[in-house]
């Protein structure tokens, strides 16, 4: 039999053949295909395959997800398995410090990777069969990413500034704010109703619940230390497409007074209207705009791309006039520090959510949705079943499979400084758009 680089022609015949099969499941199906390459990559006999783990980090994010509601049974009893854990964790001596001389990351090696090896280990991130040594390899790569995942932070392997904080926080620490999470995910253990909202104000994140379970999961930008979104039970009943703005007082005074001064087409650049207290449209180059007080009038943005909301308010019970909304500065969910607003809350891709909010309110499909948001036109739509939310404040939790997460304490309610991360490295935010109007 003839051989080519040392692998002879049936070998190379099965190969292809196997090749074969794993692409057409890939075509056939994506849940096939993806069963398939993890029988390959767990198969004994795979032989060494840098690739194997790569392909294994890649589900890491994935792995540490779950469409169990934050407030459910499950999680409490899983959050108290988790307290168990730690108290394991804490007997045993915790976990050590990592303090690298270099940025950690796939590659390097550094005396400190042992410490990051144990600590991953301890955490159940890390298989303690991946052995000790001073190596970043794939292994604490996939390890690193599924820590980070369960802290919020960006799944990139990296150990940067927030996520070396994170890792040091001691396991006596991360056991105290699991038990005091475990009482506010206790005190909401009633029937929040089949169809429900949370906000979790430290997650920065929604939930839309249904049936005891996650629908829909939504990137939030909450408010900032100096302006905290309220914790509150409400219920939402209204949803405003083209809303209006209107800008506080405050914010005419400090933003649009002095921008006006240097700029006096601002107001128009911006489609803001003034108006009078019998509403009448007032021009602005009828103001002196050098005065020692503001003009007394009302600052009203119309509806429209460039509007503080866009496309979407939505309404709830609440007296701190706050809201939910959309925002035309998409960007802003992409950063690592979302507590940016002055109390509102923004959502991503809130027509989703829009969509489900009106799903029993008669004449609003998404096709209407989308259809009266490219008209421009002012439209307020009263629920017809108004949906019971609930902004609460959550930093710890465990939702599934031994998944333990944590959050940073933005607002220093936990009782840990350390745990305040961003705040205590003093990188407060500054409001990232103008909100907290009165809008309608």
């Amino acid at each position: 039999m003839s051989k080519k680089n040392g692998i002879d022609a049936h070998s190379r015949r099965a190969f292809l053949r196997s090749a074969a099969t794993l692409g057409a499941a890939a075509w056939a199906g994506g849940a096939f295909a993806q069963d398939a390459l993890v029988d390959i990559i767990n198969a004994p006999r795979r032989g060494v395959w840098d690739d194997q783990f790569d392909a294994q980090a890649s589900r890491t994010a994935l792995a540490v997800s779950s469409n169990n509601p934050i407030f459910s049974m499950e999680t409490i009893y899983n959050t108290q398995t988790a307290i168990g854990q730690y108290q394991r964790i804490v007997s045993a001596g915790g976990w050590p410090e990592v303090n690298p001389s270099q940025r950690l990351e796939l590659g390097v090696s550094d005396p400190s990777v042992r410490a990051l090896r144990q600590h991953l280990i301890a955490a159940g991130d890390l298989d303690q069969s991946s052995g000790m040594s001073d190596s970043f390899d794939s292994y604490v790569d996939g390890a690193v990413k599924r820590f980070q995942a369960r802290h919020g932070l960006p799944p990139d392997g990296v150990l940067g500034e927030y996520s070396l904080k994170a890792l040091n926080i001691s396991a006596n620490v991360r056991l105290q704010q699991l038990n005091t999470n475990l009482v506010r995910l206790q005190s909401m253990s009633g029937d929040l109703g089949m169809r429900h909202v949370v906000v979790n104000i430290p997650a920065a994140y929604i939930e839309a619940v249904e049936n005891g379970r996650v629908v829909q999961r939504h990137t939030a930008i909450v408010g900032r230390l100096s302006r905290p979104t309220h914790i509150i039970n409400s219920k939402i009943y209204e949803v405003i497409l083209n809303p209006y703005w209107t800008a506080p007082r405050s914010i005419v005074e400090k933003d649009i007074v002095p921008l006006m001064r240097k700029d006096p087409e601002y107001l128009k650049k911006n489609a803001i209207r003034l108006i009078d207290g019998q509403g009448n449209e007032v021009s602005p180059e009828t103001i002196d705009w050098n005065a020692e007080k503001a003009p007394n009038l009302t600052f009203r943005q119309d509806p429209g791309k460039i509007n503080a909301m866009a496309s979407t308010k939505i309404n709830f019970h609440n007296p701190n006039n706050e809201y939910m909304h959309d925002t035309p500065s998409q960007g802003l969910f992409n950063k690592l520090a979302r507590f940016e607003s002055s109390g509102c809350v923004r959502v991503q891709n809130v027509r989703d959510l829009t969509t489900w909010l009106l799903r029993d309110t008669s004449g609003w499909t998404r096709q209407q949705i989308e259809a009266t948001i490219r008209s421009g036109q002012n439209n307020p739509i009263k629920l017809a079943v108004e949906v019971p939310v609930y902004f609460k404040y959550i930093t710890a939790w465990a939702a599934k499979d031994g998944v333990v997460q944590f959050r940073d304490d933005i607002y220093q309610m936990d009782g840990e400084q350390e745990l305040a991360l961003q705040t205590t490295a003093g990188i407060e935010p500054v409001t990232g758009g103008l909100d907290g109007g009165i809008a309608q």
